[in-house]
């Protein structure tokens, strides 16, 4: 069982930026690779960036590539967001989530299990 808790978002003008951060306890979330989804209202929930075990691999969505970063510190068991360039298209309720898979980083939602509570993101133009 591993938990995770979300932390970070609010409330940002188009430009800006946010940090998200993801703390997980339990069967702690280092051992596994890491994602991170959206959702906005009326849509399903998307990609956005994954990142291996030892943080020398990520993945990103093409909506984000080149202002989102993942990154981990597994000392701390806790993964990062950081979100820069915002755009008001990436307001949506933010979610982190272990891939206990061994295929490769993944974008599919289906691969991911354990899921936080989600932090809401909104982005002002």
């Amino acid at each position: 069982q591993v938990q995770l808790v979300e932390s970070g978002g609010g409330l940002v003008q188009a430009g800006g930026s946010l940090r998200l951060s993801c703390a997980a306890s339990g069967h702690t979330g280092s051992r596994y690779k890491m994602g991170w989804f959206r959702q906005a209202p009326g849509k399903e929930r998307e990609f956005v960036a994954a990142i291996s075990v030892s943080g020398g691999s990520t993945l990103y969505a093409d909506s984000v590539k080149g202002r989102f970063t993942i990154s981990r510190d597994n000392a701390k068991n806790t993964v990062y967001l950081q979100m820069n360039s915002l755009k008001p298209e990436d307001t949506a309720v933010y979610y982190c989530a272990v891939d206990r898979t061994l295929v490769p980083l993944s974008r599919m939602v289906g691969l991911y299990d354990y899921w936080g509570q989600g932090a809401q993101v909104t982005v002002s133009s």
